[in-house]
């Protein structure tokens, strides 16, 4: 996670990330079974609630992410919605017919996606890339080759983009002094991908180059870093299903809709 986006810690930084990805799998499975409405509506809002206080990142930020959540998760129900069956029409215009029963299936649909984004951006605000690898090299028996060079490749991102903006500003000078049908169309996209390319093939060369001569093999090995499980974890499994009960609790003493079942 880029530190800058981040105000404050939480506990869930310290949470090892074996432990929040079960959870994230463990979340996506249970609310596959939810058909309760109103169960998903508080779950949806106690989740937001959650990722606000937990992510400790820049409300600027979050909400940015937010806005993205948001539009996937209604894009991916607008299918469910305008080709849905149902009894009770309500809009109907040619092949798009929209009834009650598909509506709220098709927010039902909505709602699920937005807990899994929430819970997943709470994950990834609270976690460093490096760690994941060093992880599942000491809890998972993850290969250290293998393990490294994704945590390589991770590294090269940031060179790659530094390197097509450096391209990019120096192609504009050059295009200055050169006639414009030499970099019209498809030639300005080789311009920039050959060179991007080459230079990058060359990095990561070099880059392979330098671990094996310092004897990098797969093996026991010791960790700078390490990743133990703690009381943090256990922590973090309450919350989860504590907010889950609560859920299911307020769906009881307080419904907002009454839908029991989607189906």
């Amino acid at each position: 996670m880029i530190a800058s986006w981040k105000n404050y810690r939480t506990f869930m930084d310290n949470v090892n990330i074996i432990t929040k990805l079960f959870l994230g799998l463990a979340l996506f499975f249970f609310i596959i079974f939810v058909h309760n409405f109103d169960v998903m509506l508080y779950l949806v809002a106690l989740m937001f609630g959650f990722m606000l206080i937990m992510s400790g990142a820049k409300l600027r930020i979050l909400f940015i992410f937010v806005g993205f959540s948001m539009f996937f998760a209604l894009s991916s129900s607008l299918f469910m919605i305008f080709y849905g069956d149902g009894h009770h029409e309500l809009f109907k215009f040619g092949f798009i017919h929209i009834t009650i029963e598909s509506l709220v299936r098709g927010i039902h649909l909505s709602l699920r996606t937005l807990t899994i984004s929430f819970f997943g951006l709470s994950i990834a605000f609270t976690s460093q890339v490096i760690m994941i690898f060093y992880s599942f090299m000491q809890h998972m028996k993850v290969k250290p080759k293998i393990a490294y060079a994704f945590m390589a490749a991770f590294r090269m991102l940031p060179l790659i983009i530094e390197s097509f903006f450096q391209l990019r500003q120096a192609l504009k000078m050059r295009y200055q002094i050169i006639q414009k049908q030499n970099y019209r169309g498809i030639k300005r996209f080789y311009h920039l991908l050959i060179p991007l390319l080459s230079q990058n093939m060359r990095k990561a060369h070099r880059l392979s180059v330098a671990m094996e001569m310092k004897g990098f093999r797969d093996g026991p090995r010791t960790y700078y870093y390490q990743t133990p499980f703690s009381y943090r974890d256990l922590l973090l499994i309450v919350c989860i299903i504590a907010l889950i009960s609560a859920a299911f609790g307020l769906s009881h003493l307080l419904p907002i809709t009454g839908i029991l079942d989607v189906r």
